[in-house]
């Protein structure tokens, strides 16, 4: 069977080889067994579902939480000339029907089914009729309430393990630290699983956090110095936020789209459709948007609010550089991000228990922010994966960061904290360091308290940094009605004198364009196309864009770049020439081959 999978692989997908681990993976699935399958955001996890599908007899099903992904995941598939549809509420009844008499006639490879709809008595009813190959539920992490993107319908999955025992089931997830893959495999019966973790190190992407001083033109200035016409998604943790983003940077130039749950179905669609379609666009989200977001061009995701776990933050900024390009990871983070989250926690209706993991799960995220050493071994340490020595790829190697003792300062501003009565923000509390005299300092005479004035030796900025270091390690903490900050238990360690403390230098971005010489060095991107072959490339996008629009497709399900780079290179002037390009499978040859080799002939 292991052959067939890998005609399946050649013939089908254009590929040559398989990826480690989707060997073993699809190996195990051929042969019956139930398969658990952690691998990173753009690692091949498809593949591991979608060729036991077809080698197996009978349907494959797949479960899949987003519509949207569904549609883009069946489009992709019939471009490969694989027999596959959806089922869910965006299609009509009778669409829905036709698609199960498919099935009972097996004329049908694949089926995606949303969770909700898996576990109707009905649709239990008619999969007794079908022949099955096998269940893939993928974004297996959406199981888990302690995963960050957590769907009540998947608690029901369980039910695949009763009512189709003999039917092997694979659950697929990017990311899931140890107590969610504990957690995923127990709740949907997979303790017999054989189990694959994927090497999670994404060596194109690079990392970076910065300390937000401006953050709408620090981004500003990262898009024109270093993405200026290049597809990416920036997150902002509110819709408020999305939409003034948006329209803030399609004012200087940028086009710029919003994407939020609260936003117009048709709307969000139709902006969805053009990320999907289009070269240039920046969409602008909150979390709603990118789950599963197939597009391989994206070359940056960037944050304007912190996310609250590291499980997040890397499912987010892997929808970067897929194809394998060179693509940043950007973040500008300050303390109102810590001080939001820590009161959207504190203020959670949550049991103990539930708050107690986020907690921890903010803590990592916060770490990473604070981090001043490699970012990536951070990353990969936390999902359990080594990176022997510092990547070399993320701004912690590429400009080292200065640390400084801050133990003064830190006693200082807790002892602030402690002599207002532990009732005021960061602001009041360094207007008082400083010595300002304010109308709130007078209103509550804290002119007269021990600290007013102590602290005149840091400017504005520095305080804040201080403080938000200090209630990122945890010496301070955030009332969650008002954001005042109070004193931890481990602060006593620091006023007491009985342990110092080190500090991370913040680097205000105004000095990025310092900073860009190294941003990308020995890495390769997809514009670095050689001068005289300019005119061939943009004619090979052209090809592509207008028989993608024909279709109603996003281009790269015609052909990845990567594979246009190959035809670039190799210029195949026969069928059989173009048939040995990488992701150009049997269907693809037939559909598009002679198209690509007329523009290549115009240009030998």
């Amino acid at each position: 069977m292991m052959q067939a999978a890998f005609n399946v692989l050649n013939t089908v997908f254009g590929y040559e080889n398989f990826r480690a681990p989707q060997d073993q993976v699809i190996e195990a699935a051929l042969s019956g067994e139930d398969v658990f399958v952690l691998m990173p955001t753009g690692g091949g996890k498809s593949l591991c579902y979608q060729i036991p599908a077809l080698v197996r007899n009978g349907v494959g099903i797949v479960i899949s939480p987003l519509i949207a992904l569904m549609h883009d995941q069946v489009n992709a598939l019939n471009q490969a000339g694989i027999r596959a549809a959806c089922m869910n509420s965006s299609m009509s009844s009778n669409e829905n029907y036709q698609t199960e008499q498919q099935a009972l006639r097996g004329e049908i490879d694949v089926i995606y089914l949303a969770p909700e709809r898996l576990t109707l008595p009905k649709t239990i009813e008619w999969l007794h009729q079908v022949q099955v190959s096998l269940f893939a539920i993928d974004e297996a992490h959406c199981v888990s309430q302690w995963g960050h993107d957590f769907r009540s319908d998947y608690l029901q999955l369980s039910l695949l393990q009763q009512y189709f025992p003999n039917v092997p089931r694979m659950a697929l997830t990017a990311t899931a630290d140890e107590k969610t893959r504990q957690e995923i495999i127990e709740r949907l019966g997979l303790g017999q699983a054989k189990v694959f973790v994927s090497g999670f190190d994404r060596p194109n992407i690079q990392y970076r956090i910065t300390p937000k001083n401006n953050p709408k033109a620090q981004l500003l200035t990262f898009l024109q110095n270093e993405h200026q016409g290049h597809a990416g998604v920036v997150y902002c943790l509110s819709r408020k936020k999305v939409e003034a983003t948006a329209l803030w940077l399609s004012e200087q130039g940028i086009h710029a789209l919003p994407y939020h749950a609260g936003l117009d179905k048709s709307i969000r669609q139709v902006n969805q459709q053009r990320f999907l379609n289009e070269d240039s666009i920046v969409m602008v989200a909150t979390v709603a948007f990118g789950m599963g977001i197939d597009k391989p061009d994206v070359r940056f995701v960037a944050h304007l609010d912190m996310p609250k776990s590291i499980e997040a933050y890397y499912q987010e900024t892997g929808r970067a550089g897929r194809d394998g390009q060179a693509s940043t990871a950007w973040m500008a983070y300050g303390l109102e991000d810590v001080i939001k989250l820590k009161q959207m926690m504190a203020g959670s209706d949550a049991n103990e228990q539930f708050k107690r993991i986020e907690q921890t799960k903010l803590n990592g995220m916060l770490g990473l922010a604070e981090l001043t050493s490699c970012r990536r071994q951070m990353l990969m340490n936390y999902f359990g994966d080594e990176l022997n020595t510092p990547c070399g790829n993320c701004d912690n190697c590429l400009t080292p960061v200065q640390t400084w003792d801050g133990t003064q300062a830190a006693r200082k501003a807790l002892s602030c904290v402690y002599r207002t009565d532990q009732k005021f923000g960061v602001v009041h509390l360094i207007n008082v360091l400083r010595g300002k005299v304010t109308e709130k300092v007078s209103q509550f005479n804290h002119q007269q308290v021990s600290t007013f004035g102590i602290g005149q030796d840091l400017n504005d900025g520095q305080w804040r940094s201080v403080f938000r270091q200090l209630v990122a390690r945890g010496y301070l903490n955030v009332n969650f009605d008002y954001g005042q900050l109070y004193l931890s238990d481990t602060s006593r360690a620091i006023l007491r004198g009985e342990e110092s403390l080190m500090l991370r230098v913040d680097v205000i971005q105004a000095s990025a364009n310092n900073r860009n010489g190294n941003i990308s060095k020995g890495k390769k991107n997809k514009e670095d196309i050689p001068a005289d072959q300019q005119e061939m490339w943009q004619a090979l996008r052209t090809c592509r864009k207008n028989l993608a629009t024909e279709q109603g497709i996003p281009p790269f399900m015609i052909f990845h770049d990567t594979t246009l780079q190959e035809m670039l290179h190799s210029k195949p002037a026969t069928i059989e020439a173009f048939a040995n390009i990488s992701g150009v499978g049997k269907k693809k040859l037939e559909k598009y081959g002679l198209e690509f080799i007329a523009v290549i002939e115009q240009y030998q």
